[in-house]
């Protein structure tokens, strides 16, 4: 009996060493903002306006005290029993072909900017007197990928959003995503730049990439434990079925002895 219990306690012990090795996930690989002190204050200096570029569809509407003189500018498009307004995409070179006005080159303005653009141009030509120009960019959205509980295309609404916030809307990093090396990869009017971000640092706050912009593509690395975990799940298994083969055989040659 004293050989079976033996036995039975390396077994335990070696069953414990493979399933440490299995799940090996420190505190420093997964907490964010480690060197942020307590009651530490960051104040945000960033004055961040998403800029129009090649390829965005935006939305234009005018108002005016007297409704029929802009109605030019607000185009409909017969769509059924009610109308569409229509929408206007940025070409290769940066303009839109707007009523009445033509070329228009946008790309490289914020919303604001557009707008006033557009009532300098009213002006201008004495087209207008004082006109209300909103300006909304309609395709606004980020993709998350990669080690994250709900990858996918996510609509931003605001035309503001952190990467924190866009983690946030893909369910955060899964235990196996890596925290100190998550990508952003933009398209700057066919220009694409990679930026890197370390969530476990507080300097995550002043990086150029903090806030996202239109478009935007954010990967989630995984971290050693899942690239590992990965490819030893086959090698832990067998380990697992060859010390049961010994504990088996053990067992029989202990019981016949």
């Amino acid at each position: 009996m004293n050989k079976l219990n033996r036995i039975y306690k390396s077994y335990l012990i070696l069953f414990s060493i493979v399933l440490s090795f299995s799940s090996c996930v420190t505190k420093q690989e997964v907490v964010y903002f480690q060197n942020a002190k307590d009651f530490e204050t960051m104040v945000d200096t960033d004055t961040f306006e998403a800029k129009l570029k090649i390829g965005d569809i935006v939305s234009i509407y005018i108002s005016t005290l007297n409704p029929a003189l802009a109605q030019p500018y607000n185009i409909i498009m017969e769509t059924g029993a009610a109308g569409e307004a229509v929408n206007y995409i940025i070409d290769i070179d940066g303009n839109i072909d707007y009523p009445v006005l033509g070329k228009i080159k946008l790309v490289g303005l914020t919303t604001e900017e557009a707008k006033e653009l557009f009532k300098k141009k009213f002006k201008e030509g004495n087209l207008l007197k004082d006109p209300v120009v909103i300006i909304r960019i309609l395709n606004y959205r980020i993709t998350v990928a990669g080690a994250v509980n709900s990858p996918g295309v996510y609509p931003i609404e605001n035309e503001r959003v952190t990467i924190l916030e866009a983690l946030g809307m893909a369910g955060d990093l899964t235990i196996k995503g890596k925290r100190e090396n998550v990508m952003v990869i933009r398209d700057q009017n066919g220009t694409k730049t990679v930026s890197r971000i370390d969530l476990t640092s507080k300097e995550v706050f002043n990086s150029p990439v903090f806030y996202l912009t239109q478009n935007d593509y954010v990967y989630v690395e995984p971290n050693n434990s899942a690239v590992s975990g990965a490819s030893g799940d086959s090698r832990i298994s067998t380990i697992i079925t060859i010390t049961s083969f010994l504990l088996t055989t053990a067992l029989i040659f202990v019981t016949r002895n």
